[in-house]
């Protein structure tokens, strides 16, 4: 870690870190989470981890795989804590790796309380969270004094799969001018009729970024009444993070990766944009 290391925490043997890797681009790591990748003794990472992160751990430390995705066969989170509490308990360094930010939607929140339940001594190290990095990289701000000064945050689905229930939609739908939906494209439509029914208009735009801030990145704009029948259309994949209100026409102006990569201009008044477009 160069000058840096002597201002960096030493991993103790028999600490769980809960580390956020960041939306995917290994450049997004924090350096908490590369000074954790380089002492850790081993590393138990998550589905949504880049390879390349993965490649910076220390020589000899062991890697273990304990994703979860949906619809695959997968460990349990009560197997995934038991095992980080067998190795913190065996003396090792352990780092629990998770895509975005361990504590959004990460279950990590669950994890911490296992091992303090376990008397196991841990750190959160935080990441960045798709919600933010993943948006910024398609040129989305989160807010902007002319079309928001909220946001909220939804997952796709509950614990038991399907749309949660415990939320009031209308509420929602009324009273959120921007909200950014995860995991959410198995039920995208269902979510959007609630949000319609709950007053949204259906030209309302939208943006579902898939596999931000990689190379991979793909990007469709679009409403919330066409929303689910185009990302069924254009054959999006996930992990995807959907983007809902006027923060999406700013792209417009503020696509900078696209704007790179295409060797374009961008526009200077984005919010006169009523144009949707996809865009990889």
């Amino acid at each position: 870690m160069g000058d840096h290391a002597t201002s960096l925490p030493r991993f103790e043997p028999g600490w769980v870190w809960l580390t956020g890797a960041g939306p995917g681009d290994p450049g997004l790591l924090t350096l908490h989470a590369l000074n954790g990748l380089e002492q850790a003794d081993v590393v138990v990472h998550d589905a949504l981890v880049d390879p390349e992160i993965l490649a910076m751990v220390r020589p000899g430390a062991v890697v273990e795989y304990a994703g979860k995705r949906g619809g695959k066969p997968s460990p349990k989170q009560a197997d995934i804590s038991f095992r980080l509490i067998q190795h913190a308990k065996a003396g090792l360094r352990v780092l629990r790796l998770k895509g975005g930010d361990p504590f959004l939607f990460g279950r990590g929140g669950e994890e911490a309380l296992a091992l303090v339940e376990a008397g196991v001594p841990f750190r959160v190290i935080p990441g960045i969270s798709a919600g933010l990095g993943g948006l910024a990289q398609a040129g989305i701000p989160l807010t902007h004094r002319e079309t928001n000064s909220a946001v909220t945050f939804l997952t796709g689905h509950s614990v038991t799969g399907e749309v949660p229930d415990n939320l009031n939609w209308q509420a929602l739908a009324q009273g959120s001018p921007a909200i950014v939906l995860y995991m959410a494209l198995k039920h995208l439509e269902e979510i959007a009729n609630r949000l319609l029914a709950g007053g949204r208009p259906a030209d309302e735009p939208v943006a579902v970024v898939s596999k931000a801030t990689t190379e991979a990145q793909q990007v469709l704009e679009t409403s919330l009444g066409r929303c689910a029948a185009e990302v069924r259309a254009a054959g999006i994949e996930p992990p995807a993070i959907v983007a809902i209100g006027e923060i999406v026409r700013l792209r417009a102006g503020l696509d900078w990766l696209g704007a790179l990569a295409e060797g374009r201009s961008l526009s200077a008044d984005p919010l006169n944009s009523r144009q949707g477009r996809q865009a990889g």
